[in-house]
């Protein structure tokens, strides 16, 4: 098969397009055929920082297609499904190897490209809103790294249960889409004060509820958050160190949770959650956006996009 492999940590160029050996499969795993990889933030953070654990290592989180192969103790998958999937590594190819407990089985109308976003980026927010964050209707919540894969899913997850929502993101088109997706107001971190434009919407109280994917805005989002209101820390797409002053957030009585999804996805509750969002995929109530989709063969190029920090959506890789 075809995939993008590297050697060693570092800048995009570092992704090569090359043969690599077909994945074996495990009696409770399934081969998968990719058609659409979903490019992960944490495909890019590690990617950048992580040395890979051996040569012509294959990363990625996300990727969906056709089933091809099932080992011999899978009983609840079929050759010829259409599945989503999640994983620590391996996305970044033309076949994928995965426990069949780490895929989802798409609904007849899901489009395959649009769902190899749903279970990282839209799983992930959904856990953080509502299994850590407790948002309700009625609350307002701040999403930082709207624009990104988890932010956009924030947006749209928040807003439909009845929420305020207020974003981050910079540039008038990203702004726009954020709107239409049901932010009420977007917050250019490049030319205004995120702190002092939420104690503005919020009569100087604050928001209940932060969701922070970026890491390098986390005192940020603490200076937005009101007394007793909850910060959701989920990765740290802003690269760098993940370090921040408490002092203040102790006497403010503020919590600071933390979200790793992948101890999260095997629990019933969780997949069942990313079901339903591939349901809703399926039947409009969701929008996955596609910011834009390169051939797998130029993996490099769409890391480097993708660090541009100025995509609206999805960046998608077709093998």
């Amino acid at each position: 098969m075809k995939a993008a492999v590297y050697d060693q940590n570092g800048p995009p160029e570092v992704l090569r397009y090359s043969d690599a050996p077909d994945p074996e499969i495990g009696s409770g795993d399934i081969l998968i055929h990719v058609e659409a990889v979903s490019l992960e933030g944490g495909d890019v953070i590690n990617r950048r920082s992580s040395p890979p654990a051996h040569p012509a290592y294959i990363v990625g989180y996300a990727a969906a297609g056709t089933v091809v192969a099932i080992g011999n103790e899978v009983t609840n998958r079929d050759i010829g499904d259409r599945v989503t999937s999640w994983g620590l590594s391996g996305s970044h190819a033309q076949l994928r190897a995965v426990s069949a407990q780490q895929t989802w089985i798409l609904p007849a109308r899901a489009d395959i490209a649009e769902a190899a976003a749903i279970p990282i980026g839209f799983g992930t927010a959904h856990h953080c809103l509502f299994a850590r964050g407790r948002l309700s209707s009625g609350s307002t919540v701040l999403v930082q790294g709207a624009a990104g894969g988890v932010g956009i899913a924030a947006v749209q997850l928040a807003h439909q249960t009845g929420a305020t929502v207020i974003a981050v993101a910079s540039g008038e088109n990203r702004a726009r889409g954020l709107i239409e997706l049901g932010a009420s107001r977007v917050i250019d971190h490049n030319r205004e004060s995120v702190a002092d434009v939420v104690r503005d919407l919020t009569n100087n109280r604050g928001v209940d509820l932060v969701v922070d994917p970026v890491g390098a805005t986390l005192a940020t989002s603490l200076a937005a958050l009101r007394d007793e209101g909850s910060l959701v820390s989920v990765g740290n797409a802003g690269g760098g160190s993940l370090t921040v002053d408490l002092w203040q957030a102790l006497q403010r009585n503020q919590s600071i949770l933390g979200v790793f999804m992948g101890t999260v996805f095997s629990r019933p509750e969780a997949r069942r959650t990313v079901d339903t969002m591939l349901a809703d995929l399926s039947q409009g109530r969701l929008t996955v956006p596609i910011d834009r989709r390169f051939p797998l063969a130029q993996a490099a190029a769409a890391h480097r996009h993708a660090e541009d920090n100025r995509i609206l959506g999805r960046v998608l890789l077709i093998p």
